[in-house]
Formats: structure tokens, C-alpha cells, sequence
């Protein structure tokens, strides 16, 4: 029997530095070895295809760190890995993640002649004061050229931004989201600043808006984006959605390579939970994966498709007595407007104990 599709995740973990508010695996390396990193990438590669065998791809994620740091024969020869062990769909979504500064219109060219269709732009402001606060090393008129630059040539194009840093008030979010709609962005991550213990705003005693700001920061940001909200953080025109995230949300397999890379894969129809760089490999018994896909899944507008293994699980006498916050629909299981501003707590009470 051969293995379902798997989406694929490649971590590239080193950055020119390291930003304020970064928890994730990445290192401040100006000179990285690429021969080292792309002969372990390719290893893996070739192993997980030995292992689950030729099956399809139907997206490509290229996280870090700072993939577009990375010269363009390390990236080709990483899709030629694949190409060679796995099937990767004519449609596939090859995404890399970027950040101004890192990569001029050149680059961008041999990037896209290598297979990439998507480009996920680290901009996080559009006010040079907050960039110096958050510690990047771009002015916000080199992340608005990246994002001209990557549309003129045909790319599908995201933004990452965070909000609620320390003095912001509503109005200036509601100002980044009209900037992003004059520059036509389709995509937009918009992330609220979380304080990391092990990082260097960990370490400062700021002052963070009140819950109240943040709530309206985050209802100002529905209220004025042209793209449509369709995960927690996450903002698209319908049509130009993250494929990769959606199948991930959605709790289809995915292959985390690469060390601080993650995945869920679904071998002989059991579940795994995998870590790159072969750091782990575990069979998950079918409660957890079914916590993990309702975690996942009702981040989402569309929510969490009601699968047996999930039904399995869920509180329907909760879910009954708070049809203000969630609700069932053509089998799935979404939460509301209200469900979203308290999905944590929602999601605690919406797991029975079994």
C-alpha cells in the first residue's frame, strides 16, 4: 500500500543575527558552512524516501532562520533531492521565507528558476523606529522594494508584521494595515509580540499593552486589512492562502527536515511524531493525534474536520452549551468571532477527558 502524500519542511537555521524577540532554532552565523548543511539536508532526504517511499509532494516550505541567505546551487540541489526520492506535483507551493536585504532582484530571478512561487517576506513594520526596537537589521523602504520587486516578477507574495510592541496604540495598527493594503499585499501573518523568557527582551522589564489594547488591536486588524482572516494570525484575498499551513492546520502528514525542524508523518496508517536530523522518531497513539489536529484545526476559520478519531475526543455536551463560541458545520467543528478571542481557554474545555 503506498503512503499518503506528505508535505515537507525544510529548516535553514542561520540568520546575519538575531532579532530581540526570537525564540526559534537559528544562529547569528555571517559565514555559514552551506557544503556541511546541504550534504545533511540531502541525507535526510533520501532517507525519508527509502523509508515512506516515491510519494507525492504537494508543498515545499523553506522556514528558518533565513533561507534567502542561501546561495541558489544549495537551494537547487536541495529540489533536485527531492525531485529524485519523491513526486513533487506540477502545482506544488514551493515557499521560501526571506528578509529584506538579504536577497536583490538577481537572486529573486535564480530563486524563481529554481522552482520557488511563493516568497514569505520577514517585514514585521513599516516604522523604522519599531525595526531598530525589535532588533532587524532592514529600513522599512527595503522591505516595501523586496515586496515590489517579488510581485513585478510574478511571485505570490506574504508579510510577516508583529504588533502590540510596547507604546503602540491601535491607530498604528490600523495605519500598518492600511499600508498593506495600498501595497497589495494578498498574504499577511500578523503576529502579537510575545516575550520569550531565554531572549533579549526576555531579559527587560517592557511594558506591554493591557489585554483590552490588544484586544482591539486584534479586531481593528479584521476590521481594516482587505484580506479575509482565515487562521488565528494569518490573513489572505480567498484564493492566495498558505496550501502548506492549511495542510499542516488541517493534520496532514508533513516531514520536518532539517535540525529544529518538525513533522507528523503517516507511515503504513500509523502515526509518527518526527524531528529532523533523525533527533526523534515516535509513534503517537490516535487520542494524541487527535488533540493535536483539534489544536491546529480550530486555529482555523474553517476548523477542525470531525474525523472519528477526533469525534473520540471532543466534549459534545460543551460544545452544546456554548454555541456561542463553537459551532458544528458540514462535519467540522469551528469556533465563532467570540470563540476565536479565547480559543485557548475554549480548547481546554473542548477536550474530554477520556
Amino acid at each position: 500500500m503506498k503512503n499518503p502524500a506528505h508535505n515537507i519542511y525544510i529548516h535553514v537555521p542561520f540568520c546575519i543575527s538575531k532579532c530581540k524577540y526570537c525564540a526559534f532554532f537559528s544562529h547569528a552565523c555571517a559565514h555559514p558552512d552551506w557544503d556541511k548543511y546541504v550534504t545533511g539536508i540531502c541525507d535526510e532526504i533520501k532517507q525519508w524516501g527509502t523509508k515512506i517511499g516515491n510519494v507525492d509532494v504537494p508543498t515545499i516550505f523553506f522556514g528558518g532562520g533565513t533561507p534567502s541567505l542561501m546561495p541558489i546551487g544549495v537551494f537547487q540541489e536541495i529540489i533536485n533531492t527531492i525531485k529524485n526520492n519523491f513526486h513533487i506535483l506540477n502545482d506544488a507551493e514551493i515557499t521560501l521565507e526571506s528578509n529584506p536585504g538579504t536577497i536583490d532582484v538577481e537572486k529573486l530571478h535564480g530563486f524563481v528558476r529554481a522552482g520557488v512561487n511563493r516568497l514569505s517576506i520577514g517585514v514585521q513594520s513599516f516604522d523604522d523606529e519599531k525595526l531598530k526596537f525589535l532588533g532587524r537589521q532592514h529600513d522599512a523602504q527595503t522591505a516595501i522594494q523586496l515586496i515590489k520587486n517579488a510581485m513585478d516578477i510574478g511571485l505570490r507574495v506574504s508579510g510577516d508584521f508583529i504588533y502590540g510592541t510596547p507604546g503602540e496604540t491601535v491607530d498604528d495598527v490600523i495605519k500598518t494595515c492600511k499600508q498593506i493594503n495600498e501595497i497589495g499585499l494578498t498574504h499577511c501573518s500578523l503576529y502579537e509580540l510575545t516575550i520569550e523568557p531565554d531572549t533579549p527582551f526576555g531579559k527587560m522589564k517592557l511594558k506591554m499593552p493591557d489585554n483590552n489594547t490588544m484586544a482591539q488591536m486584534y479586531m481593528a486588524i479584521e476590521d481594516t486589512l482587505v484580506a479575509k482572516r482565515y487562521e488565528v494570525s494569518n490573513y489572505a484575498v480567498p484564493g492566495h492562502e498558505c496550501q502548506h499551513n492549511q495542510n499542516v492546520w488541517d493534520g496532514r502528514p508533513y516531514i520536518g527536515i532539517g535540525n529544529g525542524a518538525a513533522g507528523r508523518v503517516l507511515l503504513n496508517n500509523e502515526w509518527f511524531e518526527q524531528r529532523g536530523a533523525n533527533a526523534q522518531f515516535d509513534k503517537i497513539d490516535n487520542k494524541t493525534r487527535a488533540i493535536e489536529n483539534i489544536i491546529t484545526g480550530m486555529r482555523t476559520v474553517r476548523g477542525c474536520q470531525l474525523t472519528d478519531m477526533v469525534k473520540n475526543v471532543i466534549n459534545m455536551d460543551w460544545v452544546k452549551n456554548n454555541k456561542d463560541k463553537v459551532q458544528i458545520e458540514n462535519n467540522r467543528i469551528k469556533a465563532t468571532k467570540n470563540g476565536m478571542m479565547v480559543l485557548d481557554d475554549m480548547i481546554v474545555n473542548l477536550v474530554k477527558e477520556i
